[in-house]
């Protein structure tokens, strides 16, 4: 006895909470479906029809309602950064949450932009040129999913956030110098979404092809292996636990281990023995 308390020493005692952990500690080992960064990606969901109708009441020209549906687009933009940043954080990945954090961004941004063109504030080729890169970029995640994940780069955080403020100011009545600002920002935002996807298209081919490269190495090496096996074993493997009829015979033609010929060890019956 070492006098040790038995977290110490290694027993089953309970371990003191650390105050100073992060808040998250004790959801890292129970990520399920409801976890907070879930309920942010349903939040957002939710708030897809919630901000359309807000945006096209009353004919979609109320400066008050038009408010209301900016505060909703900027609650589904805020709750976008905070979901990933908190299942990254506290290990709250889930599959729900991979497939469902894509969707929720793709759904209210598409949502916001052909809105806005359906009312004639902003041209229908900015709305094809956003939704045909992002729907794009999301399969060509699935491409290569299996070799390996695109990761968001810097320029694809810019080009998200550079789009929220110019979709934004667009959802928001403005007018004057304000209302020629939000075409230059939404220009930009048009730019960092073309170059952006084109480096991601950039980033999957390399990782599709390595990918590839990858599994054919990982083939070939399996059968250099299966091949050097059947050399070593003459081409054929012996059945487990069966072993060679004829007993090994000493040139001195003594009988192996001095026992005598036809007799069997550890209790074996002999000849004699059969017979009977």
């Amino acid at each position: 006895m070492t006098g040790a308390p038995a977290t110490a020493a290694g027993g089953s005692g309970a371990t003191p909470a650390h105050r100073g952990g992060k808040l998250g500690a004790a959801a890292v080992n129970q990520a399920g479906l409801w976890n907070i960064a879930n309920i942010l990606t349903m939040l957002r969901l939710l708030l897809v029809p919630g901000f359309v109708m807000l945006l096209l009441h009353d004919g979609g020209y109320d400066p008050v309602w038009r408010s209301f549906a900016w505060a909703a687009f900027a609650v589904a933009m805020i709750t976008d950064v905070f979901d990933g940043h908190l299942a990254r954080t506290y290990n709250l990945v889930t599959d729900f949450g991979k497939i469902a954090d894509p969707i929720a961004d793709k759904a209210i941004m598409g949502a916001a932009l052909i809105s806005l063109s359906s009312l004639g504030d902003l041209p229908w080729w900015i709305t094809g040129v956003i939704l045909f890169r992002e729907l794009g970029i999301t399969l060509m995640r699935f491409w290569v999913i299996r070799h390996s994940v695109i990761p968001a780069s810097r320029g694809g955080k810019v080009k998200t956030l550079a789009q929220g403020i110019a979709v934004g100011m667009y959802v928001l009545a403005l007018t004057g110098p304000l209302a020629t600002l939000r075409f230059w920002v939404m220009m930009a935002a048009v730019v960092l979404t073309v170059v952006t996807g084109l480096d991601y298209v950039r980033q999957a081919v390399v990782l599709r092809r390595l990918g590839l490269a990858a599994e054919r190495a990982a083939a070939l090496e399996a059968v250099t292996v299966a091949a050097g096996l059947e050399d070593a074993t003459g081409g054929r493997r012996p059945a487990e636990g069966v072993v060679d009829a004829e007993p090994a015979v000493d040139p001195t033609g003594e009988p192996p281990c001095g026992k005598p010929v036809g007799e069997r060890v550890a209790g074996g019956r002999g000849p004699a023995e059969a017979e009977r």
